[in-house]
């Protein structure tokens, strides 16, 4: 098969594969790249291998980065672009289940590409847009199928991840998990407790930000990798029932948000749900104010104090989680209500702590914290106008 049109992406990186072919090693182009070509999915980044070892490689071009020489990468920097160029290579026994004891570089561009996770990502494609195919992957392509190379089990040994990787994909491109490869997720799926959290956290976002998350979702179900992820154990049925709805999620936030709630988690459960997931301070914060904005939505208990709290962005989260979840809710009258609150934050009000020093007399402390919760509430439920006059007065009314 040939790729008569190729993408920009592939045609400013193919100088760097005609150049090392000229100096007489192969190169192709790897990947996800060549996968979502072959999908018609717009690609980002190129990925090129190579039977050059890393040395050759920096003999070749003058200009070069040793990204990760070790595992056989080096960035080429050409005409203010870089390309990250790797050497084929084998991988010896993984004892951690995420990474090689060590590598071995091989001119063999076979030996590379079967050490990856799946078919359709064993794909190789040349500078002329000729696809190499040594695994039937674009078999796989066209009946949208999900199959590991090779042995399944010895690739999820090799990385445990890759279990992960494979229902995230599930997702992302709406493909089915072959049979083989599904079971033997199942019967490795205790392997996923050996991998850092982090890095599961990223391929479990990508899985329900996907283009079908009720894939992803059967499978995460089916092959029990979520008693093996943080504080999701007893939670199974749940995300089995998640996986028959029509999810369409839109980011981060959105995601912890719509499963906070479906988890029945409060806000400080969700908080400590995102911890274990190692999360951001930022995600934290801004979930916990879109979860409880959601729980209102869906008690018919939405006050001024609830979007207040919420914010624009939470109060956006809340009602995009509201729609996946067929809460019905009058959004436009929500967001209204919103953009019509007489301030949006502490910020907006008249007076600061400075003003009330030096114009109330009021010292700094505590006290001075209350006072200025005090007039904020005032504010926000129209008991006081936002001016700084009244507010002083009233100010100094709490200090009576």
């Amino acid at each position: 098969m040939i790729v008569r049109k190729l993408p920009q992406e592939f045609l400013d990186a193919r100088p760097v594969i005609e150049t090392i072919r000229q100096a007489g090693f192969e190169a192709y182009f790897v990947g996800g790249s060549v996968r979502d070509t072959l999908l018609g999915i717009p690609i980002h980044d190129v990925d090129i291998a190579t039977s050059a070892y890393p040395q050759e490689i920096k003999s070749i071009f003058k200009k070069t980065v040793d990204t990760g020489i070790q595992h056989g990468t080096v960035m080429v920097l050409d005409h203010g672009e870089g390309y990250e160029v790797t050497t084929f290579r084998t991988e010896s026994t993984y004892q951690d289940f995420r990474r090689p004891d060590h590598v071995t570089f091989v001119r063999s561009l076979e030996e590379d590409l079967k050490r990856r996770d799946l078919t359709i990502n064993a794909l190789a494609m040349d500078e002329t847009g000729r696809i190499v195919d040594m695994f039937d992957g674009l078999n796989d392509l066209q009946d949208r199928r999900l199959k590991a190379v090779g042995d399944a089990h010895e690739r999820f040994h090799e990385d445990a991840l890759r279990m992960m990787r494979t229902i995230r994909f599930a997702s992302q491109l709406d493909f089915k998990i072959e049979e083989k490869t599904l079971r033997a997720i199942g019967e490795n799926a205790a392997l996923l407790e050996k991998i850092a959290v982090e890095r599961i956290h990223v391929e479990w976002i990508k899985l329900l930000t996907g283009k079908n998350p009720g894939r992803g979702l059967s499978a995460f179900y089916e092959t029990k990798l979520y008693q093996h992820c943080p504080m999701f154990a007893e939670y199974g049925e749940t995300f089995n029932r998640l996986s028959r709805r029509k999810l369409e999620i839109k980011d981060e936030i959105e995601a912890w948000t719509l499963l906070s709630y479906c988890l029945k988690m409060d806000g400080k459960d969700s908080a400590k749900l995102l911890r274990a997931w190692k999360s951001s301070n930022e995600t934290i914060a801004q979930t916990a104010k879109a979860v409880a904005a959601l729980e209102s939505i869906a008690a018919r208990s939405v006050t001024r104090l609830t979007l207040y709290n919420a914010g624009e962005a939470g109060l956006k989260t809340a009602l995009a989680a509201a729609r996946q979840l067929e809460i019905t809710v009058d959004e436009d009258k929500l967001i209204n209500d919103y953009r019509t609150l007489p301030i949006k934050s502490k910020k907006d009000l008249k007076v600061n702590g400075g003003d009330l020093i030096k114009e109330a007399g009021i010292k700094p402390g505590p006290k001075m914290g209350e006072i200025l919760d005090y007039l904020e509430e005032e504010v926000l439920f129209g008991r006081v106008e936002n001016e700084k006059a009244p507010l002083l007065e009233l100010a100094g009314k709490r200090t009576e």
